[in-house]
């Protein structure tokens, strides 16, 4: 994984203060400050490695792990004080006071190796049995970042809707959908590269967006064989981010797994307007209908209006009053008559 400038001039400070230390501390007991530069080098070498080793340890682990070891070693606690040394066995040993350091020992890195481990496989709605009246979760989705996956970058209409100020907070794009994108920009369909490119003009568009706040979250490496989808989720999870998406079967799935997913396609439908009988509106029509005498128009949003007794009127707009729905499989079916004297 490809280590950040900030990193690495963290680690040549410390490296170089490793060394001061250890000099000094040389010639502070009577020896060759060599010797001690050498025994600072030393030791930042290992805590380097260290460091290597434990790369993939996030913040949200390191927490987990310090509440895990914190209950590990209070039960430890616990369980030293109710009187298990007081017992004969440890009283009448002749090295009583050593075996019962050793047990303490062997009882303290127990429960602290299991609290760790145990904190490490949790996930943080389970934390909440611990701390009942603690959620690890913002207080409102308005601050929670909003994930983004590739369906929905592709499809143009988040510059717009942002504009509008019904989306707020952090907009999070991954590594890995960027990298989707790419190929299928690559890719030798042409319809598959017309939407891997349209997909990075629009990654343009966000980021020159004063409004929105985008950022790349640079995701740690997974398995090539892992479908995006479960990437996606997994971070949504990982990150309490909310997860705008245009894929009804990824928006189920994350649902399951308490995740809020945000769909362009359920506020679009959503926002269809409510037509009952006798709504009056103008209407440009169209087409004509499946009767002779039937004209057809859509209002702004896509939905078809079915005008009776109109067909002469084809092309023209004109006011119409709604007669009837009826409810279809696509949606419901409206229809209207010309509004007399019109």
């Amino acid at each position: 994984m490809k280590t950040s400038w900030s990193i690495r001039l963290v680690r040549a400070l410390f490296f170089a203060f490793s060394v001061f230390i250890g000099m000094a501390v040389a010639v502070g007991i009577d020896q060759e400050a060599w010797t001690g530069g050498v025994s600072g080098a030393a030791f930042m070498g290992l805590l380097l490695v260290l460091d290597a080793i434990l790369a993939h340890f996030t913040l949200r682990d390191f927490s987990h792990a310090t509440l895990g070891l914190a209950v590990g070693l209070f039960c430890a606690w616990l369980i030293t004080r109710i009187g298990v040394f007081q017992l004969a066995y440890f009283q009448n040993h002749a090295n009583g006071a050593d075996l019962q350091n050793i047990v303490e020992i062997c009882i303290y890195g127990t429960l602290a190796f299991f609290g760790v481990t145990f904190a490490l496989r949790s996930d943080r709605d389970q934390f909440a049995f611990l701390i009942p009246y603690v959620r690890f979760r913002r207080d409102g989705s308005e601050g929670e970042p909003m994930l983004l996956d590739t369906n929905v970058i592709i499809d143009g209409r988040l510059p717009a809707v942002f504009a509008t100020g019904f989306l707020s907070g952090t907009v999070v794009v991954p590594r890995f959908v960027l990298d989707e994108l790419q190929r299928l920009s690559d890719s030798a369909e042409p319809a598959k590269a017309m939407r891997g490119k349209r997909g990075l003009e629009m990654m343009e568009k966000l980021r020159a967006q004063t409004e929105m706040n985008v950022s790349i979250h640079e995701a740690s490496s997974s398995p090539a064989d892992v479908p995006v989808d479960t990437l996606l989720v997994n971070l949504a999870r990982e990150l309490n981010a909310r997860l705008l998406t245009n894929d009804e079967n990824l928006a189920k799935v994350a649902r399951l797994r308490s995740i809020k997913a945000l769909s362009f396609h359920e506020l679009a439908g959503a926002l269809h307007p409510e037509l009952s009988v006798g709504d009056e509106l103008r209407l440009p029509l169209t087409k004509p209908g499946k009767d002779k005498n039937q004209a057809v128009g859509y209002l702004p949003d896509g939905t078809m209006i079915v005008v009776n007794n109109a067909a002469p009127r084809i092309g023209q707009t004109v006011e119409v009053v709604v007669s009837g729905t009826l409810p279809t499989t696509a949606g419901r079916l409206i229809f209207a008559e010309i509004k007399p004297g019109a």
